[in-house]
């Protein structure tokens, strides 16, 4: 059946195949989202739909206020999620939520990952966010919903900015990460799970290392993404 919504949808798709291809999720346990701004529209994956049966009909187009616009199946359990932060950041394209072990086993530490090495530098210049755990009152409340206004808080309180810190933990769950656009949400949680593996090897090699010189993470970042950038073609 043609839709309007086509290639959002495949987009999305793609997105949610690469994220099970870079074994960033535990069975249906994950999903990535693509924003349609001229629309007001994101499209979602369908809840519970294991990758190996997903299509990219089955895709759901969902509004900013989790209204389903097309699809016959439930979106993703995270939706609210989703819609609270294209609501809030306009400057997003994709967000990505994945159970990958050690950015999961950081956000059940309760710990900021701490910026060690250049990996890290190249992606962003301050310590990977961890939201603390939510309040009872939200967690009792419109949970999903909640969890959006808890990423937005833990980023006033650290005083981040979305644009260039596209990566956080939520206390005691999980990841999320978002981007331009759906692969580079799926990007930055690939590279949000490497860095929280190679920082949890780090501690168990040296519990005291130290952190990244400051001089190097403005080396390592502003080479890849200031105004005189070098890296890549």
């Amino acid at each position: 059946m043609s839709s309007m919504y086509n290639a959002l949808k495949q987009e999305c798709y793609d997105a949610n195949m690469q994220l099970n291809a870079l074994n960033l999720v535990v069975y249906t346990f994950g999903n990535v989202s693509a924003v349609d701004r001229k629309n007001g529209v994101f499209a979602i994956k369908p809840s519970g739909v294991p990758y190996e049966d997903l299509k990219p009909e089955d895709i759901v187009i969902v509004d900013f206020d989790n209204n389903i616009i097309e699809g016959s199946m439930r979106p993703s359990s995270d939706t609210k999620t989703h819609a609270y932060l294209y609501k809030n950041w306009p400057n997003i394209g994709g967000v990505a939520h994945t159970h990958a072990t050690y950015s999961v086993a950081w956000a059940q530490s309760q710990r900021d990952i701490p910026i060690f090495g250049t990996t890290h530098a190249d992606h962003l210049t301050t310590d990977i966010p961890c939201a603390a755990p939510m309040a009872d009152a939200l967690i009792e409340g419109n949970y999903e919903h909640n969890t959006g206004i808890q990423i937005l808080d833990c980023f006033k309180e650290k005083n981040l900015s979305y644009e260039e810190v596209e990566m956080i933990l939520i206390g005691n769950h999980g990841p999320f990460a978002w981007g331009k656009n759906a692969a580079k949400a799926v990007y930055n949680s690939k590279v949000l799970e490497v860095i929280a593996e190679m920082a949890h090897l780090t501690l168990q090699i040296n519990p005291n290392a130290p952190r990244l010189k400051d001089s190097l993470i403005k080396k390592h970042y502003e080479r890849k993404h200031g105004k005189d950038s070098y890296y890549g073609q």
